[in-house]
Formats: structure tokens, C-alpha cells, sequence
């Protein structure tokens, strides 16, 4: 099975929490403990979440990854969520889970090793010349201008756009950048919901500043396809539609802009990324 997931319909995850014992179960797991059947039925309802998150990243991934290798790491990562879930703490356990389902992907993406170092050094050279270009001209630089910067012609540069963007895709959601890939991965390193630091909020709400900041300077499209792929949850192909574009266009836009969130994350605070 390969990386084409993505083209496969899924459930409906948001229905999910709208079953009337939904509250009870959760219950009865916290009394039973792990291991009891009724973690198996929490695990089972929220199985179409593993397909969901592994459909994404799947679009991201060339066809030699074997895309049940990333399901049964998200398995791994849904029921680590479903035991290290509050359900006091208020928060959604659907974000919750895609978070750790995710970092459990991620972490077996790196293990496999599956991007390429020269992949990786061509990101940071993009990177590198959209912080230079935005702190000469003092403002987000446009393709057209990174491709002159870059002596590319724009088919060119668009189409390094094409060959960096699994980089894009993984560096955002991973917690550290490709030169410092040795730490712990990002699902390990979120603070359990139930032991809050209050310094790990500060610096989540200033990081959330500082994206938040770069959103609004990044151009219309840019910041529309974002909103759809991370808020709406629709997927590449499905954006793609909405504008009339070729899904391959879609992804070079959404990875010049999360290049350009990454550039300015690194300029604002070289320890982010």
C-alpha cells in the first residue's frame, strides 16, 4: 500500500464526540483503567481520526513509504492519547489525539529517514534567501521575486517548491528543524494536560503570537489556503477545487508560505524551529 491514502474518503471525525454516552464511557474508563474493554471501545470509535491524520500526511510522502507502517505508529499514537487524556482539563480530545496521532507518524517518518538531506538543504536555502529578501525589501517576498533572488526562472523555482515540500510539511509540525533532529520527538515533548506549566503556556501563547503575526503579512492566497487545509481540514485536492488550480499548485503555495512562517519564526527567535 502506498502513499494514496489521501484520495480514499473517510469518516466524519466530527461526529465522533456527539454520542449521547460519550461522557459516560469516559467514565467508566477512568475507573476501570487501561487495559479494559472499555479502552478498546474508546480506541474503536476513534479510529477514523488515525485515517484521517494518516490521509494528510500522506499527501506529503512518496510512493515507497508504506502507509500502513504510518497507521500502526498513529494506532500507537491514539491510544497513548486515550490513556493520557483529561477529560476534566475541558479540552477537545479530538485535538488532543491528532496531536499525539500525529507526533507518532512523524516520529516514525524519522526514524525511516525518508527526506532526503539534499531535500533538507535545499529548504534551508530557500529559507535563507527569504529572510534575506524580506529584511531588504521589508516585506514577504512574492515567488517572483525568490525566483530572481535565486537566478530561477518562476517554473524553476515553483518547481523546487515542489521537490522541498515534504520538508515544509513535516518541519512545521515537528518541534525542532532538520539540524537539530536528534532531540525528542514533538508528541513526546508536549507537557501532559494534567500537569500544566506555566512556563510552557507563556511560550505556547507567544509562539501562537508570532505565527499569528506572520499570518496576517503573508498574501490572500496564501493565508486562504492555510485556513482551509489546517482550520476547514479540507485536503489539497479539495482546495485545489475551491480555487480552480491544479492540486499541484496548491501545494507550491502552501509551501511557500510555511517557508515563510519557519523564516520568520527563525528570525524573531532562532530557537524555535
Amino acid at each position: 500500500m502506498t502513499a494514496t491514502l489521501d484520495s480514499t474518503p473517510t469518516a466524519p471525525v466530527a461526529t465522533l464526540a456527539g454520542h449521547p454516552d460519550q461522557t459516560l464511557l469516559w467514565k467508566r474508563y477512568s475507573k476501570a483503567g487501561h487495559g479494559s474493554h472499555y479502552e478498546s471501545e474508546l480506541v474503536e470509535r476513534y479510529l477514523p481520526l488515525v485515517r484521517t491524520v494518516v490521509g494528510r500526511v500522506a499527501t506529503t510522502l512518496p510512493n515507497h513509504i508504506d502507509i500502513q507502517d504510518l497507521h500502526s505508529a498513529g494506532l500507537v499514537g491514539l491510544l497513548d492519547a486515550v490513556r493520557r487524556y483529561d477529560p476534566k482539563s475541558g479540552s477537545s480530545f479530538e485535538t488532543y489525539a491528532r496531536l499525539r496521532i500525529r507526533g507518532a507518524i512523524l516520529d516514525e517518518l524519522r526514524r525511516m529517514d525518508w527526506v532526503p538531506r539534499s531535500v533538507r538543504e535545499k529548504s534551508r536555502k530557500v529559507q535563507d534567501a527569504m529572510q534575506q529578501l524580506e529584511q531588504k525589501k521589508g516585506k514577504v517576498p512574492t515567488e517572483e521575486e525568490m525566483a530572481r533572488s535565486m537566478n530561477l526562472s518562476l517554473a524553476e523555482y515553483q518547481s523546487m517548491l515542489d521537490e522541498i515540500r515534504p520538508a515544509a510539511f513535516v518541519c512545521l509540525d515537528s518541534a525542532r528543524g532538520a539540524e537539530n533532529e536528534e532531540g525528542a520527538p514533538q508528541y513526546e515533548s508536549v507537557p501532559d494536560d494534567r500537569q500544566a506549566d506555566p512556563s510552557d503556556h507563556a511560550a505556547q501563547r507567544e509562539l501562537a503570537r508570532l505565527i499569528l503575526d506572520r499570518l496576517e503579512m503573508l498574501p490572500e492566497m496564501q493565508r486562504k489556503v492555510l485556513a482551509l487545509y489546517y482550520f476547514e481540514d479540507l485536503r489539497l485536492r479539495e482546495i485545489a477545487e475551491v480555487f480552480g488550480v491544479t492540486e499541484s499548485r496548491i501545494c507550491q503555495i502552501h509551501a511557500q508560505a510555511i517557508l515563510s512562517i519557519k523564516s520568520y519564526l527563525h528570525r524573531t527567535d532562532p530557537a524555535t524551529l
